[in-house]
Order: C-alpha cells, then sequence, then structure tokens
C-alpha cells in the first residue's frame, strides 16, 4: 500500500512517585510517541526516561503540550488569551526539545493533550493561536489534528501559516456523521471490546472509513491512528493492531 497509518501514543504522562501508563511495553509497538511536557503530567526526568525510551525503540518523537492543569490531567478549558497560548506552546516544546536534543535525538511533530485539542478544533481563533506557537518555533513541525469528514477549513487555516499539518483517527473512540469524536458521556462512545477495536484500525487502514456509531460509514483522511497503553488490556489490543497492520502492510492480509 502507497501510504501506511502510523500508530501514536501519548506517553510520558507519570508525574513524580505516580506512574501512569505502560511506556516500556507499548513504545516498541508504536511509530509515534506523543510526551507530555509537564503542564498536564510529566516533569524533566520522566520526560528524559521517554526520550530515551523512544530513541532505544526507534520510535519518533512528538510534544504533547496542555494548558496548565496538572490537578485535571489537562482535561479542563481554561480561558486564556491567544498569546498565552502561543508561549506555553513553545515553553513545553521548547523543554522536551531541548531534552531531546540534548540526546541526540529531535522532536518530530506536536499533538496538544486534552481540552487545548478538543478546544482547537472547535474554535479557530484557538487553532490560529496553537499554529503560531508552533511555526514561529520551527516551521517544519507538523500539528497534528483530528482527522473529520471535511477538513479543508482547518487546512485553510494552516495554509495561513505556512504550517504542516498531520491529521489522527482514533482506534477505541465512536465518531458521529460529521466524523467527530461522539463525547464520552455518550454510551457507547468508547469502544472495549477488542475485535472492534482491531476492525476499526483495519478498516482505517484499508479504505479510510469508520462506522459511526448509529451505524452509517464516514470517510476519514487520516495519517496517524491514536492507540493507548494505559493497561494490560489496552497494550493487548496495540500489539494485534500492530499484528493486523503490518500484515496488511506486507501484502498478506486475508
Amino acid at each position: 500500500m502507497d501510504r501506511k497509518l502510523l500508530l501514536n501514543c501519548d506517553m510520558g504522562e507519570s508525574f513524580g512517585l505516580w506512574n501512569m501508563g505502560l511506556d516500556e511495553q507499548v513504545m516498541p509497538l508504536v511509530d509515534m510517541a506523543n510526551i507530555a511536557c509537564g503542564f498536564h503530567a510529566s516533569d524533566p526526568v520522566t520526560m528524559t526516561r521517554t526520550v530515551l525510551l523512544a530513541k532505544h525503540a526507534g520510535t519518533r518523537i512528538g510534544a504533547h503540550p496542555s494548558y496548565p492543569d496538572l490537578v485535571g490531567f489537562g482535561r479542563r478549558s481554561m480561558q486564556c488569551h491567544p498569546q498565552e497560548v502561543v508561549s506555553m506552546i513553545q515553553y513545553q516544546l521548547g523543554a522536551l526539545d531541548g531534552i531531546a536534543r540534548a540526546h541526540d535525538v529531535k522532536v518530530s511533530y506536536i499533538k496538544p493533550h486534552g481540552a487545548l485539542y478538543n478546544d482547537m478544533m472547535q474554535d479557530h481563533d484557538m487553532l490560529r493561536a496553537v499554529l503560531e506557537g508552533v511555526t514561529r518555533y520551527d516551521r517544519s513541525l507538523p500539528l497534528m489534528l483530528m482527522a473529520t469528514a471535511d477538513n479543508t477549513v482547518v487546512s485553510s487555516i494552516a495554509e495561513e501559516f505556512g504550517a504542516l499539518l498531520m491529521f489522527e483517527a482514533f482506534a477505541d473512540r465512536a465518531y458521529d456523521e460529521r466524523g467527530f469524536l461522539v463525547p464520552r458521556s455518550v454510551v457507547g462512545s468508547v469502544y472495549h471490546d477488542e475485535a472492534r477495536i482491531v476492525e476499526q484500525s483495519l478498516r482505517l487502514a484499508r479504505e479510510g472509513v469508520v462506522e459511526t456509531l448509529d451505524g452509517t460509514t464516514v470517510a476519514l483522511a487520516a495519517d496517524t491512528l491514536c492507540v493507548h497503553g494505559d493497561n494490560a488490556e489496552s497494550v493487548q489490543a496495540v500489539q494485534h493492531i500492530r499484528a493486523a497492520l503490518d500484515q496488511l502492510y506486507s501484502g498478506t492480509d486475508a
């Protein structure tokens, strides 16, 4: 196949003595590691440890900046002036990039976390602030954002800044007819059945579509697929997605 669907995973989300995720197990299975930068999780030692895990595995390193919300794990929206957003993006990106460079690797993309990610998808002024923060730091770094049924508006905004974009889909989330994620408050919005998660991943890779919660299909032009390594069950699902995609791309998919 001409284009492979890359796997990305949020990592480095421990903080001090508090451990989050099974990074050592999932790192070799994914192509891209979204590493927390200290505002919703992580600390300098955790960032260093995660960068070294990624380096050893040959996994691409991405910055995973958020609102300054350690208590809420970055999942709460905050009323921030656009210049605050620009500065907090550059502050977090610079911290991770400095650690990465100290170990002879580089940050290669940016994926905002939690509420910041959701807000930039809904608020064009917020998206512009994120894009300004990224492009003023390094215009060559792509911004990862959600693939929807129509990416034309966000793509045109990115063109204003000369920014590069990567579009992602989700392996374990339900979609609506617009190609947006169904809110977590809705029953059935998060899939827990491994077979369904693997099936959705494969269909995105093969056909570029997902089945919505109401049973219709919607096209998603995604470059990467978000997976999770929070527990043993999620790591097992990633193992099966990795194996299924490797089989597909090797030409031996049934």
